[in-house]
């Protein structure tokens, strides 16, 4: 198991693998990491099976079986759809992985859902059931879980290489820190503290770690995702907006508004007057019983409004989901699902996503199977990784290389609410962030630069400030 010394101030542990991201991904990647022989820790901000986007909702998979046509339709399909941007072969490995990875939570005891037919239907997961299952499954792998324990920053050994991270715990406020040959990032995209659901506790900690760290980024110009959503709600299911109508206050339709290819219509309408849906498009009571079944919390804040979304108009608007439902994130390297920084991998959201989506929204489907995917790949090849250096490489010497909020210099102490709302207000508003212009982007990218360098040139936040 893993060496646990404590002291009064701080935990430290030594692992083969860290895993920073308690999410699919996440935990994909320490399952994957310790069943090719890895000690493993894994550390979440909030509690593992329970914090992220995936735990809060139902989630589509991008899984097909292996025949030839129908992998060649899904695949058609997603390249149109990303502008041609996407590539084939991580397709296909992606389609396999997916595949065999959601039939081997079939074999381990995952309860997948029955159609009215009595069919199995292994292209949904429930998300509460399946982080439960993925939480207690790295656990029997020997994984060790810190709950509620940020990371804050990376640790890096004389060459640069990532050796670790140091974080506290936001419960006791006690600081850790672990040395591993190997790490995963796994903290999901950013959605600015939007509101979407399950979305608040991605904030991007994970690219700022892996940009002071040195690692690229790719696809971030696709990071501007809205997700359709009830005005009265948080539940941003685009998917079954598929079978949406849309029409102004008067009942008028709205021509050109739609879920995929419309959504921009539907965001200039928004600017000036509210838009309203009904899910009443090629709908049969089948349809309904089925998207009941798939995607249940779908429907409670509907059925807790008294509203029957399939034959009573409701407003909408659009939540931006940035990179978690967009395509950006930490450029991937190779097929190991290693960064530009040695030591360093990349899964799930947090890393790019146009490998297999290319400028289009990765949705919830692919976006699933990349989790697990990627998670999977990342996880091994970082055991594979720390295994080869042997047990000195956890004797290296480190250094932080965390900045911002940590090691900031200056006597003005920047708030961090105003520099939300200040972030907020360039990324938010459908007529700078989605309709986007070299003058608007340019004024963005100026005001953001200035709130940046206040932000790095303040004097370090306390342990109370950090732990919020």
């Amino acid at each position: 198991m893993n060496s646990i010394h404590q002291d009064a101030s701080q935990i430290n542990l030594t692992a083969d693998v860290l895993v920073i991201g308690g999410g699919p991904a996440g935990t994909w990647a320490a399952w994957s990491a310790a069943t090719s022989g890895a000690k493993v820790v894994l550390v979440d901000k909030g509690y593992c099976g329970t914090s992220g986007a995936a735990a809060a909702s139902g989630n589509g998979v991008w899984y097909i079986p292996p025949d030839p046509e129908q992998r060649e339709a899904a695949m058609a399909s997603r390249e149109a759809m990303g502008g041609f941007l996407a590539d084939r072969h991580w397709m296909t490995r992606v389609l396999d992985r997916t595949y065999d990875n959601i039939n081997s939570l079939a074999d381990e005891g995952y309860r997948f859902s029955v159609d009215a037919n009595g069919q199995v239907i292994r292209r949904s997961l429930q998300g509460p059931e399946y982080m439960r299952f993925m939480r207690k499954r790295i656990k029997q792998a020997g994984v060790k879980i810190l709950d509620h324990s940020p990371a804050l920053e990376l640790l890096v050994d004389a060459e640069g290489a990532v050796a670790g991270a140091k974080g506290i715990n936001r419960q006791s406020g006690e600081s850790w820190a672990v040395k591993a040959g190997a790490v995963v990032i796994a903290t999901g995209g950013c959605a600015f503290l939007s509101k979407a659901l399950g979305c608040n506790v991605l904030t991007g900690d994970g690219y700022l770690m892996a940009a002071e760290a040195g690692a690229d980024f790719s696809g971030m110009e696709f990071s501007n995702a809205y997700a359709i959503s009830p005005a009265f709600s948080s539940v941003t299911k685009t998917r079954y907006y598929d079978w949406a109508s849309f029409t102004y206050e008067d009942g008028t339709v709205i021509e050109g508004a739609g879920s995929k290819r419309g959504r921009s219509v539907i965001a200039k309408t928004l600017l000036n007057q509210p838009v309203y849906a009904r899910l009443d498009q090629n709908m049969d009571e089948a349809t309904q019983a089925w998207m009941r079944a798939s995607q249940p919390n779908f429907f409670v804040v509907f059925d807790r409004a008294g509203i029957d979304p399939f034959t009573q108009r409701f407003p909408i608007t659009l939540r931006l989901e940035g990179t978690v439902r967009g395509t950006g994130g930490i450029r991937i390297a190779d097929y190991t699902c290693a960064t530009s920084v040695s030591g360093l991998y990349a899964a799930g959201d947090a890393a790019t996503r146009e490998l297999i989506c290319g400028g289009f929204t990765g949705g919830g489907s692919h976006n699933a199977a990349w989790a697990m995917s990627s998670g999977y790949w990342s996880g091994q090849s970082a055991a594979n990784y720390a295994i080869s250096l042997g047990e000195q490489a956890k004797q290296r010497s480190v250094q932080g290389v965390g900045a911002a909020g940590l090691r900031g210099e200056g006597h003005q102490k920047f708030s961090a609410d105003e520099a939300i709302a200040a972030t907020q207000a360039e990324v938010f508003p459908y007529d700078r962030n989605l309709f986007r212009s070299d003058t608007g982007l340019s004024g963005s990218l100026d005001r953001l630069d200035h709130l940046w360098q206040e932000i790095r040139h303040s004097p370090l936040l306390s342990l109370s400030e950090i732990s919020k």
